[in-house]
């Protein structure tokens, strides 16, 4: 089988192997094609004549399809599917199949460290003492920002799906509870540190609010300036799902105003991140480069299942289908 990886550097710049997928064909690896959908020639003309296609951001429209008639397969090196035409893909009879989990620790793990940044500053103390102003304290400690305890603090979590939950966990270890928003209840995690509200009363009484959320039409732009009226004064953002799922301007705003104390982003409305986004002006605002899903370990259990769905497909039986 012909397979073609579109885009393979972000999963693997080098410290995984492609050799699983060269166990099942003649496989080509670009590091980077393009994510601009205009660019058809350059996405057609690599993917040639395969059979199987990856893509990670790379898009996969009804044109670039109706110029691949060797295509069978398509495979996403990511749980978001968005890249693909998963409509045009089953009308030709193209199986589209993602990872559907693979980063859970790892995502909640960045949702939690985003926001011990926020109530500690580590690396910026660090950068202080590194610049000699330990040594010239005349008392044996200090701190340059607001040093804030989590104990005893709410934390609204909307999206309580596998991530979610994960995110729960360490925050109820930390002494937080939790108040959840999401479509699907599951009445089993309900308890004195646990339970599911509205999102209005999530809102209002959340110290911490983490998005755990996917992106649809109805929730984009979900966090903007009149829901954060609708919070504490001084509360917390938390984002590492999705970019869209905040209107940047309007949390700069109330970042600014102080309405929010701080945020913690790994994802923003345009990436990579334009030098104009308000966000990067803000001082408490941390940014980080939509790095949460990227662990070793994270990235190898991506790569493994990414490798399960084309062998599952070339036996007739294929998995984690998203266009059945």
């Amino acid at each position: 089988m012909r397979v073609v990886v579109l885009d393979g550097y972000t999963l693997n710049p080098g410290d995984l192997s492609w050799e699983g997928l060269e166990k099942l064909g003649e496989v080509t690896v670009y590091d980077r094609t393009s994510s601009n959908p205009k660019d058809v020639d350059l996405i057609v003309s690599r993917a040639g004549d395969a059979e199987a296609l990856y893509t990670n951001k790379t898009p996969l429209t009804r044109e670039i399809m109706d110029r691949l008639p060797n295509l069978k397969f398509i495979g996403v090196m990511a749980t978001g599917y968005n890249v693909v035409d998963t409509a045009a893909a089953k009308e030709k009879g193209i199986v589209v199949s993602n990872v559907p989990i693979y980063g859970t620790a790892a995502v909640s793990q960045t949702a939690m460290a985003l926001l011990l940044e926020i109530c500690h500053h580590v690396g910026e103390h660090n950068a202080a003492v590194k610049a000699g102003a330990w040594t010239e304290c005349k008392d044996y400690c200090f701190w340059n920002y607001p040093l804030i305890e989590l104990a005893g603090k709410t934390m609204g979590i909307i999206g309580l799906g596998r991530i979610g939950r994960s995110t729960a966990k360490i925050a109820q270890a930390c002494g937080m509870k939790i108040l959840a928003n999401d479509s699907f209840k599951d009445e089993s995690l309900v308890g004195e540190n646990l339970e599911y509200v509205e999102v209005d009363e999530l809102y209002a009484k959340s110290d911490v609010i983490v998005l755990h959320c996917p992106q649809t039409a109805e929730n984009t732009g979900m966090i903007n300036k009149d829901t954060i009226a609708k919070m504490k004064d001084g509360v917390i953002i938390i984002n590492n799902s999705r970019g869209p799922l905040i209107v940047d301007q309007d949390l700069a705003d109330a970042l600014e105003s102080g309405k929010v104390f701080g945020a913690g982003i790994d994802v923003v409305s345009v990436e990579p991140i334009p030098a104009d986004n308000p966000l990067l002006k803000v001082d408490n605002c941390i940014i980080t480069p939509h790095l949460s899903w990227a662990p070793l370990e994270s990235r190898a259990r991506l790569m493994g299942t990414a490798v399960e769905n084309l062998e599952a497909f070339m036996a007739g039986n294929p998995i984690n289908v998203v266009n059945k």
